[in-house]
């Protein structure tokens, strides 16, 4: 005789996946208090998300312009820790699940438990209270980090799956970075159901990626899906460093859409600075840090917007990991420390990487020697190979000229990214060896220093102010944000069902 512990168990699961599948009913699944935030509730909601910003990032961008961040100035400030279901080190989907979500979730899973459960984000319960959705990104709009806030894939890769599911999300505003898999190149879809470029436009959404129509939107104007025309890599807009006069930055993405959600309803806006953590896979400090403060900037408007709107607006600002295990002090330095020498670059390492040293190899053609190009190291990075190190600190030492030497060899040589070289991975991250040693020396100089070129398992910092935010004080984990935000807008963490495959297992182990 089953117990009724069993029983109890079957009829639940079987509850949650039916009322999926007939279209009624929610469970709440999530464990925890989700009543944290008492009295009047928020109409409007920022949720900012640096992708890769730990403390060392925000400590650095601070420490480089001489500025306290807009982030870093708001009342309540807290901790959060960031690991996976099945990881301690977690990925930008687990985080992003668990932010959005309130959801534990393995690595590389979007908008789903780790048994496959489908879990409603913050902003689809928005959509279904009336308010109006907006999703910002730095990066390609269907990346893990935005994703997971309208889309439910086993893996973060299924771009197509992810560009189908914005189609149908209903949201009224994406803008930022473009999408990766429109006709499923990658052929890892469940299901083909056309272009997903037709598919959005066929869902009522406008197109644009000119900056002129982009800025002349106005409220009224419908579903807007916008992008920068220049996508400088994987979809992406341009690192801040690199940006053109003609380009639409992240915080003029973030403008227009509080233009065009803002409304009696109120809305939810997820805005994500994707770069900050791109730049710091290649341990490039002075990329991170630009766009650390471009995000920055962003959460601004967030906070004049709530400044405007009291007692009505919360503003949360996270990170969703630390990247790069970023350290503000480096053995070489003694202690010293000198942010100014990072002003020395004048570009990214990825346009150094895809134009200068594209364009250098191109013209110096089989000639190609460290002497030449010394002068474009100069231009681009501001380290000299003349005059005396202790008196300018962009002189190079003989031993900083010596690896930047070895490196250039090794790029010369036409090593790939992805050398099956073990010593060089861990010198160079699969990245071309002469940029990275670059970014490495320059860092260094300024007392910088880097432990990986990936993730790493630190928690991160939250801040948040207006409705509710007091309750972001503390040390809690990431799903406890989205539990917070939830509760600050009256709303309750929820599952659309149960998978089969869950009913049938949970059914065998009775």
């Amino acid at each position: 005789m089953k117990s009724r512990k069993a029983l109890f168990l079957r009829i639940f699961v079987a509850a949650c996946f039916l009322g999926g599948v007939l279209g009624f009913g929610h469970t709440p699944v999530i464990a925890g208090d989700t009543s944290l935030v008492e009295g009047p509730k928020a109409k409007y909601v920022f949720l900012f998300i640096g992708d890769g910003m730990g403390l060392p990032q925000r400590t650095a961008t601070e420490r480089f312009f001489k500025q306290k961040l807009a982030m870093d100035r708001m009342p309540a400030q807290g901790i959060t820790t960031t690991h996976a279901a099945d990881r301690f080190i977690t990925g930008s989907a687990a985080s992003a699940t668990a932010l959005g979500c309130g959801q534990k979730t393995n690595i590389g899973m979007i908008g789903l438990a780790p048994d496959q459960r489908k879990v409603k984000s913050v902003a689809e319960l928005a959509k279904e209270k009336g308010m109006k959705v907006g999703i910002v990104s730095s990066v390609s709009i269907d990346h893990a980090t935005p994703a997971a806030f309208y889309a439910h894939v086993k893996s973060r890769n299924q771009y197509y799956d992810i560009d189908v599911a914005l189609a149908e999300s209903n949201f009224d505003f994406f803008g930022g970075g473009g999408i990766k898999d429109p006709t499923n190149k990658k052929n890892n879809s469940v299901e083909y159901k056309g272009d997903a470029r037709e598919l959005i436009k066929n869902a009522g959404y406008r197109t644009v990626t000119a900056k002129d129509e982009f800025m002349a939107l106005k409220p009224g104007c419908g579903k807007i899906f916008a992008y920068n025309e220049w996508l400088q890599d994987g979809g992406a807009l341009p690192y801040s460093m690199d940006t053109r006069p003609e380009d639409i930055t992240l915080p003029e993405f973030t403008a227009k859409a509080i233009e065009l959600l803002d409304n009696p309803e109120g809305f939810f806006l997820m805005v994500e600075g994707g770069k900050i953590d791109w730049a710091c896979h290649a341990n490039d400090a002075a990329a991170s840090i630009h766009n650390t403060l471009t995000f920055d900037k962003a959460v601004r408007l967030g906070i004049d917007f709530a400044e405007k709107h009291p007692g009505e607006t919360l503003v949360v600002v996270t990170g969703d990991h630390e990247c790069g295990g970023l350290t503000l002090g480096w053995a070489g330095t003694n202690y010293d420390t000198n942010f100014d020498v990072l002003s020395g670059q004048k570009a990214s390492f990825q346009k150094f990487t895809d134009e200068e040293l594209k364009r250098f190899k191109v013209e110096c053609g089989g000639e190609c020697t460290f002497e030449s190009v010394k002068p474009i190291i100069t231009r681009d990075f501001g380290l000299r190979f003349e005059g005396d190190p202790k008196a300018d600190p962009m002189v190079l030492r003989a031993h900083e000229t010596a690896r930047l030497q070895e490196a250039f060899n090794r790029s010369m040589g036409g090593e790939k990214a992805a050398s099956d070289d073990p010593a060089a991975r861990l010198l160079y991250g699969g990245y071309d060896p002469l940029t990275i040693a670059l970014t490495h020396t320059l860092n260094n100089k300024a007392g910088l220093g880097w432990t990986s070129f990936q993730h790493t398992g630190v928690p991160v910092s939250t801040s948040a102010a207006g409705v509710g935010s007091e309750s972001f004080n503390g040390y809690y984990d990431n799903t406890d944000v989205a539990k917070k935000i939830m509760s600050a807008m009256g709303l309750v963490p929820r599952v659309t069902y149960a998978s089969e495959d869950t009913v049938k297992r949970m059914a065998a182990n009775e």
